[in-house]
């Protein structure tokens, strides 16, 4: 099996520099890495043809590019526009002070753009959207995970650590179920579950893997509490009341008759007071009983 205490600094793409930054998230260990769960996910395989788009809709388009990158001053920006072609119709996208973007698009290519689409006058165009060569699918075509950050990590490095992270894990995470519950409750196992939680490729891969490690958290909680339970009653002894002084006495001489299920509870908290072992109970009763 895999050394889950093995120091995040040797996963692959983390290194001495980027370790200070995961520690910022509590992520030291491998089992911290893997274990780091999105706290949303964004799907960006929801493709469209420019034509069946409507304004704010966030979709992901796939166009070739059919312009050189323009730069524009404006203000105190620059701003890099480009012109792509998803059949015959023209996107316009914009980014905002990102001059390296200047020598990445070349005439012709396929790429996938993620983004929100801004329809004006008949006019189609997108703001610094996410983009990748059509075909890669590493940030668009799929859900993607969105974890939470800290100054100096961002989206793409943290997603690429992570999957590292469960590539190397992956096959080699001991089951910590036994197999009769995993059979009984349609339980995922461990090593799909924690890679679907991360990398799930729909609705029901997310689903399956959630169901699976939200039943492990609350089973070992409900666990520990039975065991805490049996550990008092062992270990600890309560008050031993005399067995000869009767309850009857006291009810006897109320004002009024109980009814047979508030006689059985009280004959079975007078038994509860005559042994050693600790009693706790709630004696509830309605609103405006005597």
């Amino acid at each position: 099996m895999i050394d889950l205490e093995k120091q995040v600094q040797y996963v692959k793409n983390v290194g001495p520099n980027r370790v200070k930054l995961l520690n910022k998230l509590d992520i030291y260990t491998l089992q911290n890495l893997i274990t780091y769960f999105p706290r949303t996910y964004e799907n960006r395989g929801i493709q469209k043809r420019l034509s069946e788009c409507t304004d704010g809709e966030e979709v992901l388009i796939t166009a070739r590019v059919a312009s050189r990158i323009t730069e524009i001053f404006a203000r105190r920006m620059k701003m890099y526009k480009l012109v792509v072609i998803d059949d015959e119709t023209p996107l316009t996208i914009t980014w905002f002070n990102q001059s390296y973007l200047k020598n990445i698009f070349k005439i012709g290519t396929i790429y996938n753009f993620y983004g929100k689409i801004e329809i004006k006058n008949g006019r189609y165009e997108m703001k610094s959207p996410i983009f990748e060569i059509a075909g890669e699918n590493k940030n668009t075509g799929k859900i993607i995970p969105i974890y939470p950050l800290t100054y100096g990590v961002t989206q793409n490095v943290l997603r690429k650590i992570i999957e590292n992270g469960i590539d190397e894990a992956y096959g080699n995470l001991e089951e910590t179920l036994p197999d009769y519950i995993i059979d009984e409750f349609k339980l995922e196992n461990i090593n799909d579950a924690i890679k679907k939680i991360h990398f799930p490729e729909d609705k029901t891969d997310y689903l399956k893997a959630r169901y699976r490690l939200v039943f492990e958290e609350l089973l070992g909680f409900q666990l520990a509490l039975l065991n805490m339970k049996q550990l008092y009653k062992s270990n600890e002894k309560g008050i031993q009341f005399d067995k000869n002084i009767k309850m009857s006495d006291v009810i006897n001489v109320l004002p009024f008759k109980l009814t047979k299920a508030q006689l059985k509870v009280l004959e079975e908290i007078d038994k509860d007071m005559e042994s050693t072992k600790p009693m706790n109970r709630l004696l509830q009763g309605d609103v405006g009983s005597r």
